[in-house]
């Protein structure tokens, strides 16, 4: 069986593009699909995908992010699902998939039988350390990636503090979406309530909110009237 792990941090982002690279080279791919953060491997459908695969299964990867940020937990994964015989396979990554790994490990200097031995054995074992630390090191980036960007963020958070500029929402100050403007103007101009010509319905119909968005707007406004001791006035 072949799965396709894809992965993003925050749902707002766009999970599209590793689908479409991982389809583009492997079409018969089951997606697996997830909006988690990749410094923990404490992710559902990771887990769910993890206990699932058997020998002869392959999991495929955008990059090698996908899989871990986690250096170290990330080579541990890696090494159990190579010594399970899961294929990995990332696609931005190709010297670390498992198929390469398993190739470098499978290749020794024949011995002599002589005193020549003890260096054949030092330089097969220097072959496996390397190939292992390749792998390390792909890990290690993906998790310094998450570092740099984390400093970078707070590093522009306090620059930005520095010269001045207001950080978050301003404390005590009631937060407008953008539609919220316009659609309780509407219900101060239509409705009723405040003057209008139309019922509540209609003005739902009119103005295309939800009824649960009107009655709340609606609510706000009425509040908002009585502070201004019952003039009307358009919310600003």
């Amino acid at each position: 069986m072949i799965y396709g792990y894809c992965r993003i941090s925050r749902k707002q982002q766009s999970i599209e593009r590793q689908e479409r690279n991982i389809k583009a080279m492997f079409p018969e791919a089951v997606i697996i699909k997830e909006a988690f953060s990749g410094t923990s491997m404490n992710r559902p459908e990771w887990n769910k995908l993890y206990n699932r695969v058997n020998d002869g299964d392959s999991i495929i990867f955008d990059s090698v992010s996908r899989m871990s940020r986690n250096a170290a937990e990330g080579f541990m994964i890696y090494q159990t699902l190579y010594e399970r015989k899961v294929s990995l396979i990332f696609l931005k990554e190709p010297h670390i998939n498992t198929d390469i790994y398993r190739e470098v490990l499978s290749i020794k200097i024949p011995e002599f039988g002589d005193k020549v031995d003890t260096i054949i054995r030092g330089i097969n074992e220097y072959l496996m350390l390397l190939a292992k630390e390749h792998i390390r090191i792909a890990f290690s980036q993906a998790e310094k990636e998450v570092i740099d960007l984390r400093q970078r963020t707070s590093e522009g958070i306090e620059t930005a503090r520095l010269n001045g500029k207001q950080i978050g929402q301003t404390p005590g100050r009631k937060l407008i979406v953008k539609k919220e403007r316009p659609t309780k103007e509407a219900i101060l101009k239509y409705s009723r309530t405040f003057g209008g010509n139309l019922s509540d319905v209609d003005c739902i119909k009119l103005i295309g909110v939800s009824r649960n968005t009107y009655y709340k707007y609606k609510r706000e406004l009425s509040i908002y009237q009585i502070h201004k001791n019952g003039k009307s006035k358009t919310f600003d």
